[in-house]
């Protein structure tokens, strides 16, 4: 991040709190010469071409929350062959004014005559008005105006700002724990706030199937929904004996993806197999391995963890899940789809004279290989659809023994959970890759020790810890396979994040540093300015406040913020990632 002279994360006096700006940006000068600009009532928009879906967000969003009506610069009296004239607020997609800051990058520009956000693409138009947002306080990130109509004054300054990744990313699991539309929509509007452009939606798992798939209807009609939810860790005697539930029509879901791309958020869905597949079996028996396991018994799971019920390898099972993925190739038009390929027990294959006959019939060696059989599938399924394979960094095992490589097509991508290690070794063979090592960017791990974080789960990883996470690993470091970095992502497990509340307890203020992780292009994580980012992070609270996000108090939980007696599963000790 270059500096002016005038640093602009120095201590800032009372009077200049808005320049607290997270993400930070690449470059931003302070020009107190020049301004400030007062956005009131008589402010009018001037949209340019590629433009249009920016300034539809200024006025529904930041017009609703300060009462300016942000009228259309071409409709205003006398603006005739006044185009870009000052008293504007101009948007503009100018690759030449942007130019070597690519499409997501920006220039905003803000002095007496106005404010300009000229954008490499109209994703930089977007993120620019996100930063001007910001400019404004964090009154600008409400739903309706407070204290009556009022100027708006925004300092003097010029920004010029680009991402680090195109990947910045947040898996979202609705597969444990239900989270109706609404939420899932708010979820992208914070992601946005964020410029964090990639909604990983993690749909289906054992404890549940998630989008509604016509024309298979029992896996909602059944799949989606379990008789009760262990309350607290695996280990937990506790049992919330409601039944839950819940799904996505495709409707539910276009509308997501609609609202998430007019924010410039990608939403990639995720269908797990071969394993985390019970829901399915529940309700259709026939996928899984019934020549060792009463299928017809089995419901949707009620526990956390992994269970042992898994995909048979039948043709009937490849069909079946290629209807699944045609129906969620038409909702989400990503060209990610993520299919898992993680934690997936053998057990039952071992045991299955049908399963060691498919093995040998096809040369697949032992149950790895069985397992990598269905990724390349699905692989290369997917790749004849024009859309890339993303799965967790067990897709890569299955060949090794056998003096083979996977077998997976160069598109495919791995999200290295585990660590590094799968990163690095897939980006080494030329495989993309999305760094989200559970050691430092599992958001469902608590935040600090002690007795008073709600069902403590894994390691402690606290605010500093996450904003010193660096996505590129060190064995890739100055490397050509580098390159392969797509970017980073933070996942929210919800097996323990029961409702919204939770959630956002768990994901904030956490995300915020991940998000200038993801954006912002940081030194080394041993150079990071930590306490500079602390007081950026006093005036996020109150955007945060005025968004309504329960996130957890510098100072430790409030008492409503605790599950006391909750029973988790704290892991000592704060291991490398490797």
């Amino acid at each position: 991040m270059a500096m002016t002279d005038s640093d602009p994360y120095a201590p800032a006096p009372a009077s200049t709190p808005l320049l607290a700006l997270i993400p930070a940006p690449t470059r931003l000068t302070r020009t107190p010469d020049r301004g400030p600009y007062v956005l009131d009532a008589g402010t009018a928009v001037e949209a340019r071409p590629g433009t249009e879906h920016v300034a539809h967000w200024l006025r529904s969003t930041v017009g609703a929350a300060t009462g300016l009506p942000f009228r259309d610069a071409a409709g205003v009296a006398g603006a005739a062959g006044a185009a870009g004239a000052p008293g504007r607020l101009l948007l503009a997609v100018d690759e030449d004014v942007t130019r070597g800051l690519g499409p997501e990058g920006y220039r905003l520009v803000v002095d007496g005559t106005g404010v300009r956000i000229t954008g490499g693409g109209p994703a930089g138009v977007f993120w620019g008005a996100q930063t001007l947002r910001q400019l404004l306080g964090p009154d600008a990130f409400r739903r309706a105006p407070v204290g009556g109509q009022r100027a708006w004054p925004v300092p003097a300054l010029v920004v010029e700002d680009a991402p680090r990744f195109a990947w910045r990313g947040v898996l979202l699991d609705v597969a444990r724990h239900f989270l109706p539309k609404d939420g899932v929509l708010r979820y992208v509007d914070l992601l946005a706030a964020h410029k964090l452009g990639v909604l990983h939606l993690h749909l289906t798992d054992d404890q549940g199937w998630r989008v509604e798939i016509r024309r298979w209807p029992e896996l909602t009609a059944t799949g989606a929904w379990r008789a009760r939810s262990r309350y607290g860790h695996g280990a937990s005697s506790l049992w919330d004996e409601r039944p839950h539930g819940g799904f996505y029509t495709q409707d539910d879901l276009r509308e997501i993806v609609a609202y998430a791309a007019a924010r410039h958020v990608t939403v990639v869905p995720e269908i797990d197999l071969p394993g985390h597949s019970q829901a399915a079996v529940a309700a259709y028996p026939w996928l899984g391995n019934t020549d060792v396991v009463d299928t017809s018994a089995l419901g949707v799971w009620d526990r956390w963890g992994i269970s042992p019920n898994v995909l048979a390898p039948t043709d009937a099972t490849l069909a079946f899940y290629e209807d699944v993925l045609t129906e969620v190739l038409d909702i989400f038009p990503s060209p990610f789809v993520h299919l898992g390929g993680d934690e997936c027990p053998k057990e039952q294959w071992r045991a299955s004279p049908t399963a060691r006959a498919f093995i040998a019939k096809e040369g697949l060696g032992d149950e790895d290989g069985l397992q990598l059989w269905f990724m390349r599938h699905f692989d290369r399924w997917l790749a004849a659809r024009g859309r890339r394979l993303v799965g967790w960094d067990e897709i890569l095992q299955g060949g090794e023994r056998r003096g083979a490589g996977t077998g997976l097509s160069e598109g495919a991508v791995v999200s290295s959970w585990r660590g590094y290690g799968g990163g690095v070794a897939a980006a080494r063979a030329g495989h993309d890759v999305v760094m989200c090592p559970e050691q430092h960017v599992y958001l469902d791990h608590r935040q600090a020790p002690g007795d008073d974080e709600p069902v403590p789960i894994g390691w402690v990883r606290t605010l500093e810890d996450v904003y010193r996470f660096e996505p590129v690993p060190p064995a890739l470091a100055g490397q050509d396979a580098a390159a392969h970095v797509l970017g980073t992502q933070a996942n929210l497990w919800t097996e323990v994040m029961e409702n919204q509340q939770r959630i956002d307890y768990q994901a904030f203020p956490r995300l915020s540093a991940f998000a200038e992780v993801a954006w912002s292009h940081l030194p080394a994580p041993e150079a990071r300015d930590w306490h500079g980012f602390e007081r950026r992070m006093t005036a996020h609270y109150a955007r945060l406040d005025a968004l309504g996000v329960d996130y957890r108090p510098p100072g430790g939980p409030q008492p409503w913020q605790r599950r006391p007696g909750v029973l988790g599963r704290p892991i000592e000790g704060a291991p490398p990632i490797v």
